[in-house]
């Protein structure tokens, strides 16, 4: 291993003693001393208790493990817990510009020098134990540091020690510093550009925001170093990026040193959604209307093919996501991707991922282009890839002429983009071979009412190519109007109608089809049923049996149905 690797677990991570003045400092003397009660009943609590065992946290007796005083200057917006007790955001605003504070425990010196002590002895004894899971590991690091608080004969109120464990907590299984910023839900993206530059975040109400979080050059560059060696990565000098997928899902972007980035190591994280979005949540959102998502939901069990495009943040990869959990239940699914995004409650589902190189002369690489080849061989129903960006584009595109349903993103923002990119290098996809491809969904990240919001900008359809022309024919079936925020459809489906056909209906049983799809999404939405779960386990019902499912709907138990069944 490197010189540069061995520094990643070498230091403690400390709360900062200064915090940009805006933190109450906890000394010695203006410790609050403790009350009678709160002596007694710590002692009584004790008597018959192992050493190891610690008393559930109660702040009527404990009292605040986070103390903090709005600085001169600014007005608070919001305070929220991220992992109470122990920490807490605040959102300052001062001269129209918002500020983001995280706001942690502060330690007295003696409870410094005793994590720091702590944090030596714990690196010994946790390196020789075989742990298993993230549970296990949190036992044992309580277990410890309780007995080894038991041996310094450390005279330390009960509140002194959540602070400490909350520390120790932090630094061994989170994130450090970040590990507050990882706990919020309303962050999408967290962004260090260098040393000692506060780190930025974009937060789903306030957008690009600073916070109270700067790095030096040592501490960043151990902080990269960790998270590249969590995410089971090296990085050092010779091979100062890295693109990686953190063990929460994650996404990773680092460089160390000022090799490539001339203000020092610097790494962004696109937070990885544990509950993914959902087409309930799209409608809520108002990304795609309800008609929107039900014709989706019938052209992707008939196996019809799509393309989700748009720019940066649009929310491709999440109407990817989020459509795909309408895949019939039994189908065979192979999805392919640089980075794990997706998300399915589907048992026949392979999950490929790229690799890189295990050493210079690119042995053991697999690329998006080879596993889309395997993917071929291993006879998937459907086919999920991440991105389309490269030579993989062809064989896509060719397997989308043999039949396979595929779905995929790309980067283009309209549908002349689109064409010109597949026509074009890299891509190189030819142009007669456009016409297999079914839908074109493209996406955009725009504002309404100061809000920004994510919309579905147009669906189209390929329908051919012009004799005459060579150009690539199209049926432009939704629009998305910004001066009222609603959807309108401009035209009859071609999609739709040769599902019709091939499924022998009438024109009444396809509007009874789309209906009743209408029906349970509005019926879904009105019961917060919007969980992947949930939906998954929906198509499931419906696709066995749509009269049970109808029949649920109309007896309003829907949920205590498929619980039961499925």
């Amino acid at each position: 291993m490197s010189q540069e690797s061995d520094k990643s677990g070498s230091e403690l991570a400390l709360p900062e003693t200064e915090n940009h003045d805006i933190r109450e400092t906890r000394t010695e003397e203006t410790k609050p001393i403790k009350s009678l009660h709160r002596y007694l009943w710590e002692q009584i609590s004790t008597l018959g208790k192992k050493r190891t065992e610690l008393p559930a946290y109660d702040p009527q007796l404990h009292g605040p493990l986070v103390e903090f005083e709005i600085p001169q200057g600014y007005e608070e917006i919001e305070r929220y817990w991220v992992n109470e007790p122990y920490s807490f955001v605040t959102v300052l605003e001062k001269r129209s510009v918002f500020h983001y504070f995280v706001v942690e425990p502060e330690l007295t010196l003696y409870e410094r020098d005793i994590l720091e002590r702590i944090y030596d002895d714990l690196r010994d004894i946790l390196s020789l134990g075989g742990i298993g899971s993230k549970k296990d590991k949190e036992e044992v690091l309580v277990e410890q540091t309780l007995t080894l608080l038991s041996r310094y004969h450390a005279n330390l109120e009960y509140s002194s020690i959540y602070r400490i464990l909350y520390y120790l907590k932090r630094n061994f299984l989170g994130s450090d510093r970040l590990h507050s910023l990882m706990l919020d839900p309303d962050i999408e993206d967290i962004s260090c550009d260098g040393v000692d530059i506060p780190v930025f975040l974009y937060h789903n109400k306030y957008r690009n925001i600073k916070t109270n979080i700067s790095f030096g050059e040592e501490e960043l560059n151990s902080l990269v170093i960790k998270l590249c060696q969590k995410s089971g990565k090296h990085i050092s000098i010779s091979d100062p990026m890295v693109d990686a997928t953190l063990p929460d899902g994650s996404r990773l972007q680092a460089t160390l040193g000022k090799e490539v980035t001339t203000r020092g190591s610097s790494f962004t994280i696109r937070k990885f959604r544990g509950d993914p979005i959902t087409a309930i949540d799209l409608i809520d959102f108002n990304t795609c209307s309800v008609e929107m998502i039900a014709y989706f939901w019938l052209a992707i069990e008939n196996g019809n093919c799509a393309i989700f495009a748009g720019g940066t943040a649009s929310g491709k990869t999440s109407m990817l996501n989020a459509v795909s959990l309408f895949i019939p239940p039994l189908s065979k699914v192979v999805s392919i991707e640089d980075t794990r995004e997706l998300t399915l409650h589907h048992d026949n589902w392979i999950a490929g991922i790229t690799r890189k190189s295990l050493s210079s002369g690119n042995t053991g690489e697999v690329n998006m282009y080879d596993l889309l080849r395997s993917a071929l061989r291993q006879r998937p129903e459907y086919i999920l890839v991440g991105e389309i960006r490269g030579e993989e584009a062809l064989t896509l595109f060719q397997a989308i002429s043999t039949g396979h349903a595929t779905y995929s993103t790309m980067h283009a923002g309209d549908v002349q983009t689109v064409v010109n990119r597949l026509d074009s290098p890299p891509l190189n996809v030819p142009h007669v071979m456009l016409q297999s491809l079914d839908i074109l969904s493209i996406q955009t990240q725009t504002f309404v009412n100061d809000r920004r919001v994510r919309r579905t900008q147009s669906i189209v359809e390929l329908t051919g190519i012009d004799a005459k022309t060579g150009y690539i024919r199209i049926n432009e079936l939704y629009r998305w109007d910004p001066a009222t925020d609603t959807f309108k459809r401009s035209g009859d489906s071609y999609a739709i109608n040769k599902i019709m056909q091939a499924r022998g209906w009438n024109r009444e049983k396809l509007i009874s089809e789309l209906e009743t799809r209408e029906r349970i999404l509005e019926y879904m939405r009105k019961k917060e049923m919007r969980d992947y779960v949930s939906i998954s386990l929906v198509v499931q019902a419906y696709t066995a049996n749509p009269e049970m499912v109808l029949k649920a709907i109309d007896d309003d138990n829907l949920e205590e149905i498929i619980s039961q069944e499925f």
